[in-house]
């Protein structure tokens, strides 16, 4: 079975409120096997409405509509369809019953708008409302069924959990499950990732897709697969990654919530080791994202923010003849920057980064980073050029400078 999400409110359009019910919608159906390819967001309109589930009806064999059933003017859903189907609203009395009595449960005096709640394409089922008011709707149309649910998150959800789901798997008749995974990768280019897997995306076939997904500073690779069960999806999934894997190497730092930050932690936690951060341009945003992994105390000891040149000599101990021959922005002053804090903090491990974020030149060109690690395995430096402005250089420092880490502590990687 194919499916559409048709999101309705001109809220969405504006940008007032982010269309989550599409999201959610999006993955509730990818757990039952159907497949999804489109949404649409439209506004209060009912032609228009009535255009869009009409436009997504020729391609898709059902319409999940949220939004426009409320009492207000401008919810308009109900009579959309109406338009959309031919078939006339009626006012359905078991709603206008429930309405004046969960009113009457809530000691609130029902306005006489709220009946537009009640109103039924001729034909219809009726979803029931578990706690709002706004009940939802099951409506043939053609070859395909129209669903619309109230655009209330909580509600929506219920209702889709409890009614839509079961309807749709009992009009299918061909239960399956699809599943997502995502592979992420650090220290290559989102145009190198997918070059190096070209070979990895046709041995692969319809079985495993791939879709690629770069912000900061990774690249994110989502495995998706479709099959009768949810073993026989693992079992391709687990294909997938070995595969992706095999092409891109040390370059994968983990699947799905394993960000760089929290592999880091269970290297550290695997050797025993503790971390210790010299921070410049970043600010402390380095210690932030360590310190966001729970349990990060049991590793991380501390950061030293040493953002003027002056307190790296006075606090970390960088030689002044370091900082006089050349400059807190190189390899020597990140080396030493590594071994300070390594030193003054107590830990095992040195992590430091040194730069330029802009908008001025210091020595360097903007976007000049250098990265330095100092630990039991040896010290190890590298100088990059980040693309961006001072934020973006910024945030971009931070994940370098951990995916730096994770190389140096993993075994047989320099």
């Amino acid at each position: 079975m194919r499916a559409e999400v048709v999101a309705v409110g001109t809220e969405l359009l504006l940008g007032d409120i982010a269309n989550t019910n599409a999201a959610h919608i999006g993955r509730a159906l990818a757990t039952v096997g159907v497949d999804c390819f489109i949404h649409t967001a439209v506004g209060d309109n009912t032609e228009r409405i009535a255009e869009a589930i009409g436009t997504a009806l020729a391609r898709a064999d059902a319409v999940i509509v949220t939004g426009g059933l409320g009492p207000t003017q401008d919810d308009v859903t109900r009579e959309a369809i109406a338009r959309l189907t031919g078939r006339p609203l009626r006012r359905d009395p078991a709603i206008v019953e429930h309405l004046r009595a969960r009113f009457a449960e809530l000691g609130r005096e029902m306005a006489e708008t709220n009946l537009r709640q009640a109103d039924v394409p001729d034909g219809a089922s009726v979803i029931e409302q578990t706690f709002g008011t706004a009940p939802g709707l099951i409506v043939p149309h053609g070859d395909g069924v129209i669903y619309a649910l109230p655009g209330v998150p909580a509600e929506m959800e219920e209702m889709l959990a409890r009614a839509v789901l079961p309807d749709m798997l009992g009009r299918s008749g061909e239960p399956a499950t699809i599943l997502s995974r995502v592979v992420r990768v650090a220290g290559m280019s989102e145009s190198a990732v997918a070059e190096r897997l070209s070979p990895t995306w046709d041995m692969l076939g319809g079985d495993v897709t791939m879709a690629f997904l770069a912000g900061g500073g990774e690249v994110r690779i989502r495995l998706t697969a479709k099959a009768p069960d949810g073993a026989r999806v693992h079992e391709l999934l687990d294909a997938g990654e070995a595969a992706v894997r095999q092409a891109l190497g040390p370059s994968v730092v983990g699947t799905d919530a394993d960000t760089l930050e929290v592999v880091i932690g269970k290297l550290l936690l695997a050797r025993g080791w503790t971390l210790a951060c010299a921070e410049s341009l970043t600010g402390g945003a380095l210690a932030g994202r360590i310190v966001s992994v729970a349990g990060s105390s049991e590793y991380f000891r501390g950061s030293i923010v040493a953002y003027a040149t002056e307190l790296k000599a006075s606090l970390l101990g960088v030689p002044r003849a370091v900082l006089d021959e050349h400059g807190p922005v190189s390899a020597e002053c990140a080396r030493a920057m590594a071994a300070g804090a390594r030193s003054r903090l107590g830990a095992d491990v040195g992590l430091a980064v040194t730069g330029v974020a802009g908008p001025t030149e210091q020595g360097k060109p903007v976007g000049t980073v250098v990265l330095g690690v100092a630990g039991p395995a040896g010290a190890t430096e590298r100088e990059i050029r980040l693309p961006g402005d001072r934020n973006v250089v910024r945030a971009l420092s931070t994940g370098a400078a951990l995916n730096l880490l994770r190389l140096h502590l993993m075994e047989g990687v320099r």
